[in-house]
């Protein structure tokens, strides 16, 4: 017995193949922070916590006793529930190739966005401070789409000067992706202008980001450690409905507060 309790399922195997296949691209399609950062992990369910290292000093210790407390980073864990009709399943054993598997699709995105606004964003109540809320760099200030290339030049100049070398990602919030894809120059495409000519790193949408981000991707500044990776689990099933779950345990740790610029909207 694991935690997923695959097992206990009403589902055959064809069906459950089709259920992770679906969580699958959708993840590989929305998550964005780990196309940035370094990767630590799967270390499975009994990882609890990332050892940072350092010491918080403890008050009122015993006379002529120095205590410190160890410091380390917990890993929240998350659900997202799926509901599935266990009629519609068995047709994939039947040969059916389109099951309804809408409600993977949802909870596969709204999982990818929990977990790019942590990296991004932050999280105040698992003790995760995001990139933009670490850097020490002034926001570049962006009015509208031509903006973008002097935008990311001048980011990529704050970080060398603080001695971020790159190569240099842009990261575009959905608001700056649609801008920037849908402008053009004198009839040529910024996007592919920035992409063949300024940007020298990936360029990557993020549906979790507020307006733009250019990071370093030298690797060593951004972490993000996981326990159990992303899995579809079992929950309980009735005569009609199966219960699943999308889960994941993880944290997030700046390491290098200086190696992101933000270029937000003015």
């Amino acid at each position: 017995m694991d935690l997923l309790k695959r097992h206990l399922a009403p589902i055959v195997p064809e069906a459950w193949a089709a259920i992770d296949d679906e969580a699958r691209a959708i993840l590989a399609h929305h998550l964005a922070g780990r196309k940035l950062v370094d990767f630590r992990g799967p270390f499975g369910w009994q990882f609890a916590a990332v050892n940072t290292g350092e010491l918080r000093p403890i008050k009122d210790t015993p006379e002529h006793v120095h205590m410190d407390l160890r410091h380390v980073q917990p890993l929240i864990e998350l659900r997202a529930p799926i509901q599935l009709d266990i009629t519609e399943l068995d047709t994939v054993a039947r040969g059916a190739s389109n099951p309804d598997l809408g409600d993977v699709s949802r909870a596969a995105e709204k999982v990818a966005h929990t977990e790019d606004t942590a990296i991004f964003h932050g999280y105040p109540q698992a003790g995760i401070v995001g990139i933009i809320e670490a850097s020490p760099h002034a926001a570049v200030s962006v009015a509208r789409a031509n903006d973008f290339p002097r935008a990311f030049l001048a980011g990529t100049d704050l970080l060398r000067r603080a001695g971020v070398t790159g190569p240099y990602a842009l990261v575009l919030g959905p608001r700056a992706y649609d801008d920037l894809f849908s402008a053009n120059q004198d009839g040529y495409p910024i996007s592919k202008q920035m992409q063949s000519q300024v940007v020298d790193g990936p360029l990557v949408r993020a549906s979790a980001l507020d307006g733009a981000l250019v990071i370093s991707v030298r690797g060593g500044d951004y972490e993000l450690t996981v326990g159990q990776d992303l899995s579809v689990g079992y929950s309980h099933h009735d005569q009609r409905t199966v219960h699943l779950f999308l889960t994941e345990s993880f944290t997030f740790r700046v390491l290098e507060p200086a190696a992101a610029v933000h270029l937000a909207y003015a």
